[in-house]
């Protein structure tokens, strides 16, 4: 598995796990503590490179959360952000980021890996679910739309 795949299931994991303890818990979180407490948790030898990219996208995805999550709120036609399963919700957010903030991956990559990660964690449907959001959202960003 490539490095970057493994930044990216990681990323998933945590932000998963992020999404369900903001649902259960009305404190604010410290993500810095979050990210520590993730790492400790998997110390199961993680190349350096696979940490640092997999901390850009978690840090970049929580950091700007609020703004992605308007965006998928704007071109999931039919679908509220809370009635989306949590995986593919946290795919999107991570995607996004990758799409309108990280410039130096290509936009196709960034959608396969997202669609790969839907269809391995996701449900039956998320893949083209995942795929049919994020062109769209490509598409915006090439047209300078968003």
């Amino acid at each position: 598995m490539g490095k970057r795949r493994r930044a990216r299931e990681l990323t998933l994991q945590f932000l998963y796990q992020y999404d369900s303890i903001r649902e259960t818990n009305s404190e604010q979180l410290d993500l810095k503590e979050q990210i520590d407490l993730f790492w400790s948790a998997n110390d199961t030898k993680i190349n350096d490179e696979v940490k640092e990219f997999a901390t850009v996208l978690i840090t970049g995805s929580c950091e700007n959360m609020d703004g992605i999550d308007c965006i998928i709120s704007q071109y999931s036609t039919h679908w509220r952000l809370s009635r989306m399963p949590t995986v593919d919700r946290n795919i999107l957010r991570m995607a996004i980021f990758e799409l309108a903030y990280l410039r130096n991956i290509p936009p196709p990559v960034t959608i396969n890996e997202a669609v790969e990660l839907a269809k391995r964690f996701g449900t039956e449907e998320s893949g083209s679910f995942i795929n049919g959001i994020l062109d769209r959202i490509r598409i915006a960003i090439e047209r300078q739309e968003l």
